[in-house]
């Protein structure tokens, strides 16, 4: 590990940093456990871990502990789909049908009502959507589809009863890219923004496309290239004992058990690969993705995608340049984002306007987080990315500590590219 004011940090502020997210947030009982690092110009500058992985089984935070990443799984799937974009097996402006011919004749939501009995859709009155759904809707959340955690609309209430993206989907993917053919689209794509199953759809694109299952083109495509060596869908018994116990807030403060290591799914593989939320990973795992991103697309020799592409995570891809406050739907219950100055990528939020964020940044930085409360950032501009691991699901701090996550490192600058 670098020595930090080798690479424009300052010591004494890391310093800080590590006070105030283990006072703040491990000591504060709003998360079990973190683990924090910063990788500039070339080194690894920061390496910090605070509070337990398993706190029934009284285990430390470790370097190499096994976590849910959820929707950190998200960026992963964009590069695997734009592995392909660049092999010319698929284009973000390909109408999907092309791809999903059962999605010819998809139509949006006008009225009626779900059906509250388990796997029937309902009764719903749709017209025809304004124009095709196109790869790039999926790739930024504007396709009219949604999740059914939103507990926003009839539609999603439909997904509820269908259980649309359950990890023991019948048929995996392609069961339910079925499920999808037979509900309405909650807007017409391209209107609005709404974070969706749009990702993994986008999954089993790429299995589709690839002629492989979507797990092993991520194990022989990415996974392996880039020695990715514990990042899966599942986690094997032989390394059950690095594998993170999941926390929820309990009433009245502090946390309770959400997914016991010892006792969860995770254990099983899934009958459907999610490329929106499914995968585990360790902090040097994740790294790698990232320092191969902030790399130009390579790391090591190994080459996944060309730096022309990887420019594209930096771009707003919304329609217009909107904003997400411009086209964003009637706010859901769950976002890994804050809507203002940010635009939206390839599956990835980008900074448009630092100063409309009212947290320090720079222009095409991008990045996304996990419902456990995971986080990442990739910032070209300061050849600077940063991880950070905990796990704790439903909390409200969740933005917070993302919050004071980027003040504390952009505060620890002593130079800056930008």
């Amino acid at each position: 590990m670098g020595k930090p004011e080798s690479v424009g940090l300052s010591s004494k502020r890391l310093a800080t940093l590590d006070r105030v997210m283990k006072e703040r947030y491990v000591d504060g009982g709003l998360l079990n456990g973190i683990h924090t690092q910063i990788f500039r110009r070339g080194a690894l500058a920061h390496n910090s871990m605070a509070g337990q992985m398993d706190i029934e089984r009284g285990k430390a935070w470790r370097e190499d502990a096994i976590v849910r990443i959820y929707s950190m799984t998200k960026p992963i799937t964009a590069v695997a789909l734009m592995m392909l974009v660049e092999e010319g097996r698929i284009g973000l402006d390909d109408a999907v049908h092309t791809h999903i011919p059962s999605w010819k004749n998809l139509r949006v939501y006008q009225s009626g009502v779900p059906s509250l009995v388990e796997n029937t859709a309902g009764q719903f009155l749709t017209a025809p959507c304004e124009r095709p759904m196109k790869v790039v809707d999926l790739v930024t959340h504007t396709s009219g589809l949604t999740y059914g955690f939103m507990w926003r609309t009839a539609v999603d209430a439909a997904y509820r009863a269908q259980k649309i993206n359950d990890f023991q989907t019948p048929g995996g993917l392609e069961g339910m890219m079925e499920q999808l053919s037979k509900l309405p689209l909650d807007f017409s794509p391209g209107t609005k923004w709404n974070y969706s199953v749009s990702i993994d759809v986008m999954g089993y694109l790429v299995q589709k496309c690839s002629g492989m299952t979507f797990g092993e083109f991520l194990r022989t495509r990415l996974f392996e290239p880039l020695g990715m060596k514990d990042t899966a869908f599942s986690v094997p018994a032989a390394k059950m004992d690095r594998f993170a116990s999941c926390y929820m807030p309990k009433p009245g403060g502090g946390l309770r058990i959400q997914d016991d290591a010892g006792k969860s799914t995770y254990a099983e593989t899934p009958k459907l690969e999610s490329g929106g939320g499914g995968l585990v990973s360790t902090m040097a795992d994740y790294m790698r993705f990232c320092r191969m991103m902030l790399g130009g697309g390579t790391l090591d020799g190994v080459q996944i995608l060309s730096p022309k592409t990887v420019k594209m995570f930096s771009l707003n891809l919304l329609e217009g340049g909107k904003l997400l406050t411009d086209i964003v739907a009637a706010p859901g219950l769950f976002s890994e984002a804050g809507y203002s100055g940010v635009g939206f990528s390839i599956g990835c939020g980008v900074t448009v306007d630092p100063a409309l964020t009212r947290v320090p940044g720079t222009p095409g930085e991008f990045f996304w987080g996990g419902a456990a409360s995971t986080a990442f950032w990739i910032d070209p501009k300061e050849d600077l990315t940063v991880v950070f691991m905990t796990q704790v699901m439903g909390t409200d701090a969740r933005l917070t500590l993302r919050r004071d996550l980027r003040t504390l490192v952009y505060s620890a600058m002593t130079e800056s590219n930008a």
